[in-house]
């Protein structure tokens, strides 16, 4: 039976689960009695809800508290190990797959490096395909406990109908890419599992906005630094973010060639691949044969000697330069969107940042119009390496919470995310 609003009994008691599973989630341990002013359900409907709840084993008792004169009161906790959660980051040197709890408790973990084979779909799908094999084989794990497969790979992603997620990977070599079908196929998964695609600088800014150091923002940019340059965007338009293309952006006509094909892209000078060949091409000599990361870190160590060394003067000249570029990119974010909070994430990012930071902040703020600039702090993320995976595995988590903590039924549900949902209704802050 519907209300005036359309919406049924059935609705209002998934949202009354959603409400009391999110503040238990992200505020708890909590009591009843403190649940009822931070959902603004009466206490009857707490007290119907957390019955529910802890009968299906996704609450249950963390303790107690004194009250003022009364009873102790009971503090509820999100059960961590009522449900298993996968992130996948299909990043510029390898593929992470990890097993999360409800907690977002590492479990297990599987890498696989890429500097062979590049982006050979078959040899990415089997890789997610392997990993995720793996890590259900830890000790406790079942694909019955599991509420999704959350992915974050380069490029667009378009959501379909009939084939699911489709990635438009223009930098990797990658048109229309049909992972979601691709993995589908030759997992063994149950049906019931479901696949949550999207882009990686967009799981990232979900982490960071949920769990580090976007925390409280409601207008906050995450950049994702690594071979290339992405950025999520998150404002009270588009609370469960975006992802913008932003190392596309042209910062010099008839510049370097950018690895997307055109000429001048803030890529072709900010990423770590150009800042690497950038080195190599006036001379730098990073060991051959070894991976970009530890090619970076050579890079740095050549810039950045111990005391008494000589610096190399052309990698010291090549960073420093990268550095006006980063920053005056992260002007035309400032100008553009005028938000809170600029967080700099991705390997390549932690990795120069505490090198890089004072230089990106100067030069920042000396591009973009006074104003906004003055707003805006730039800083660090803080959920380190493995922030695409933990924010890919969000996304199922998201799913899940809104549908009031009950797996979905692939014979009924719609391929769409309807995880995006409970993004706009996160509000962890």
């Amino acid at each position: 039976m519907a209300g005036r609003n359309g919406r049924t009994v059935r609705d209002l008691r998934r949202a009354n689960r959603t409400a009391v599973l999110q503040r238990l989630y992200f505020d708890g341990p909590l009591s009843r009695f403190e649940l009822g002013p931070a959902t603004g359900l009466s206490s009857g409907s707490v007290s119907n809800v957390v019955a529910d709840l802890v009968a299906d084993g996704l609450v249950e008792e963390a303790g107690s508290v004194d009250s003022d004169g009364g009873r102790p009161r009971t503090l509820l906790r999100v059960a961590p190990h009522s449900g298993h959660m996968i992130g996948v980051d299909v990043g510029e040197t390898r593929v992470r797959v990890e097993l999360f709890d409800l907690n977002l408790t590492e479990l297990a973990r599987v890498e696989r490096p890429l500097e062979q084979q590049g982006y050979d779909v078959e040899v990415i799908v089997g890789h997610i395909r392997d990993g995720i094999d793996e890590v259900l084989a830890t000790e406790g794990a079942s694909p019955e406990l599991l509420l999704g497969v959350g992915v974050g790979v380069p490029g667009i992603i378009e959501h379909t109908e009939d084939r699911g997620a489709l990635v438009h990977g223009q930098t990797i070599g990658w048109d229309a890419v049909p992972l979601e079908e691709l993995l589908r196929s030759g997992c063994r998964l149950p049906d019931s599992v479901r696949y949550f695609i999207d882009n990686g600088a967009k799981t990232l800014g979900q982490a960071e906005m949920w769990f580090g150091a976007g925390r409280g923002a409601d207008n906050a940019v995450v950049v994702l630094f690594g071979s290339g340059v992405g950025a999520c965007l998150v404002t009270a338009d588009v609370e469960n973010g975006r992802a913008v293309e932003w190392g596309h952006l042209t910062v010099r006509v008839r510049g370097r060639r950018c690895r997307c094909g055109a000429l001048g892209c803030l890529e072709a000078y900010a990423g770590a691949e150009s800042l690497l060949a950038r080195w190599r091409e006036e001379g730098g000599r990073p060991d051959e044969g070894i991976d970009e990361e530890s090619a970076l870190t050579a890079m740095l160590a050549a810039a950045y000697p111990s005391e008494g060394t000589e610096p190399d003067p052309v990698a010291l000249a090549v960073l420093e330069e990268t550095a006006e570029y980063l920053g005056a990119g992260l002007s035309d974010l400032i100008n553009l969107f005028q938000p809170e909070r600029i967080l700099i994430g991705g390997w390549a990012g932690l990795q120069l940042g505490a090198r890089f930071l004072p230089a990106v902040r100067r030069y920042a703020t000396t591009y973009a119009l006074r104003h906004p600039a003055e707003q805006v702090t730039i800083d660090l993320g803080r959920l380190g390496p493995d922030a695409v995976t933990v924010g890919a595995a969000i996304l199922p988590l998201a799913d899940f919470f809104s549908r009031g903590g009950r797996r979905a039924e692939p014979a009924t549900e719609d391929r769409l995310p309807a995880w995006r949902a409970a993004l706009e209704e996160r509000s962890p802050r």
